[in-house]
């Protein structure tokens, strides 16, 4: 725990969702003192029944009087109620209002830029910091891609494979895939030559070769996650694509698969992941690989580490702007090592990932 964290409050919204709960959790272990908020005031007071002394705080995306009341007093926000369509902009508007830091966990491509597109002029005037997708999705793979880059100022290619044993989705999760669905008419998409694409190419997929010892499996091409808005956002990488293993990918499609459940007594799951970086500059490629548990757990280190980081003044911009641009990307990682294993390529002598 560092006492430095103790002065701080920071907010939660959607505190009783799945990864808020998480979230919550962390920053307490983190000496922070955690502020609960959402729209069910029932479920905040379930929470609360959880962990006494909390501070709890309703409010509505469509009430922005009640985000003001919710964000008095705090240091930071972090947004994890979702769809993050319909909450990231009145949150964020709340975070302005109060001149605290805004920090999501949105996985939701047309979300995140719309964030991007609508707050990057007027939160850089105002010297805020807006932090989006600061999660598994977009927030980790942006981190990875950064780290993998280097002293390269530039790639051609960035390569996101994620290799989950297994993809129990939370509700959540669920409306949000509803919502992106909806807003893409079904279509899906991808990033390349620079911009995103929508398109009614059919569903392919191809043979990745994850490092051991999960080795060689078939993922789905294109499987497009929120990378493919945080890593453009400042590194100047024309292609962006992501995948995903087969058996995950069927698991998220199919209604019947149930929930996360408990497995520790952190109330992780058991579902592993890891996540495989490739960027490719003409003829060399770096790698970057993470590996770890639970999917929605370890998104709450991710954000809080953001949070105190943003707190304590180890940030390298303002405005809106990805986990990559936002931080040191190698330092932020090593500082999970609690929770996510990390394998960063050497820099002296440069050891390149060959691929075939």
């Amino acid at each position: 725990m560092e006492s430095a964290n103790e002065a701080y409050k920071v907010a939660v919204f959607g505190a009783y969702g799945h990864t808020g709960r998480f979230v919550v959790a962390e920053l307490a272990a983190r000496g922070f003192v955690p502020v609960a908020s959402g729209r069910d005031a029932a479920k905040l007071r379930e929470l609360a029944a959880s962990r006494p002394g909390l501070d709890i705080r309703p409010a509505t995306a469509g009430d922005p009087a009640s985000l003001d009341l919710a964000l008095s007093g705090v240091a930071a926000v972090i947004n994890c109620a979702g769809p993050f369509a319909e909450t990231a902009a009145p949150v964020i508007e709340a975070a302005l209002r109060a001149g605290i830091p805004y920090v999501d966990v949105a996985a939701e491509i047309e979300a995140n830029a719309d964030t991007f597109a609508h707050y990057a002029a007027r939160a850089r005037t105002e010297g805020a910091l807006i932090v989006p997708a600061m999660a598994f999705y977009g927030g980790l793979g942006d981190l990875l891609v950064t780290a993998a880059l280097g002293d390269w100022t530039s790639a051609d290619e960035a390569h996101i494979a994620y290799g989950l044993n297994s993809w129990h989705p939370t509700t959540g999760t669920r409306a949000a895939g509803e919502v992106s669905h909806a807003r893409r008419g079904g279509r899906r998409v991808r990033f390349a030559d620079g911009r995103l694409q929508y398109h009614d190419d059919p569903v392919s997929t191809t043979d990745w070769s994850f490092p051991a010892p999960m080795g060689t499996r078939t993922v789905v091409a294109e499987f497009t996650m929120a990378d493919v808005v945080t890593v453009p956002s400042h590194l100047p990488i024309p292609e962006v694509r992501t995948y995903m293993t087969t058996e995950a990918a069927k698991d998220l499609s199919e209604p019947g698969t149930p929930a996360p459940v408990p497995a520790d007594e952190h109330g992780r799951s058991d579902q592993t992941f890891l996540v495989d970086v490739v960027v490719r500059s003409g003829g060399t490629e770096r790698r970057a690989v993470a590996r770890g548990r639970d999917i929605y757990a370890v998104t709450a280190p991710l954000a809080v580490e953001a949070v105190h980081r943003i707190l304590t003044g180890r940030t390298r911009t303002t405005g809106v702007a990805s986990p990559g641009a936002a931080f040191d990307a190698p330092d932020f990682l090593r500082a999970l090592s609690d929770h996510i294993l990390v394998e960063l390529p050497e820099r002296d002598p440069e050891v390149l990932a060959a691929r075939g």
